[in-house]
């Protein structure tokens, strides 16, 4: 993960902090000052291990639905990932007495908590045993959300494209309700439209990915000293 940095001026591999899945502790002592919400990552890791890419966002598109009563519902094709029935994380339920209350995943046991919610209650993937999660996204109240993806790419794919829904859902709600129409005229997904359109992640991803590779290479913002 990057040191505590803004991601964009992350430039170098020293830039970069590798910590351990067990307990999100940095390999190398000396390594500079880290996330806080490390746990978020390790423990997601730690809990499926078919999961090999974690994002978590503070997207403001996205806040609106972690804090009022309108789901989140995937209403474009490139969004099907998200699903029906998208969990939200309240902390203030998993508090400890000793905790910080400022909504930050500040140690394991919040992160391991949180790591639940991509389970569905009764599922298979409730197991201990279990390597993949039911959802791929988890929302978190007042705070952002976090999406599990099978790489790196995928993860950054999904937080990119659950973020664009966001904004597109919360335009089609305005416009269903400038119009006098209600919540239910707004065209979501179907049922039996999920499970496809889900499964475009796999190969969707790799086009998007070179665009955006191509866009950082072409900013001044982004500074890379390695290759």
């Amino acid at each position: 993960m990057p040191r505590n940095t803004a991601p964009a001026n992350v430039s170098s591999p020293k830039d970069l902090v590798q910590y351990r899945v067990v307990d999100a502790s940095p390999v190398d002592s000396n390594s500079p000052p880290g996330y806080v919400e490390r746990y978020i990552h390790s423990e997601i890791y730690k809990r499926f291990p078919e999961v090999n890419g974690v994002i978590h966002s503070h997207a403001p598109e996205i806040i609106p639905y972690t804090i009022t009563s309108s789901l989140l519902r995937p209403c474009i094709h490139m969004a099907g990932f998200i699903g029906r029935d998208v969990p939200v994380f309240d902390i203030s339920k998993h508090y400890a007495l000793d905790d910080v209350r400022d909504l930050l995943i500040r140690n394991a046991r919040l992160g391991g908590e949180l790591a639940e919610y991509l389970s569905k209650p009764g599922s298979a993937s409730t197991s201990a045993s279990s390597t993949a999660p039911d959802h791929s996204i988890v929302l978190m109240r007042g705070h952002g959300y976090t999406v599990a993806g099978s790489s790196p790419e995928d993860a950054i794919y999904r937080a990119v494209y659950a973020r664009e829904n966001a904004a597109i859902q919360t335009t089609s709600l305005g416009l269903a309700h400038f119009s006098g129409g209600k919540d239910t005229e707004v065209q979501y997904l179907r049922d039996d439209e999920l499970e496809d359109t889900g499964a475009m992640v796999q190969t969707a991803w790799s086009r998007a990915w070179g665009l955006w590779r191509r866009e950082v290479e072409a900013t001044e913002l982004y500074k890379c000293d390695e290759e």
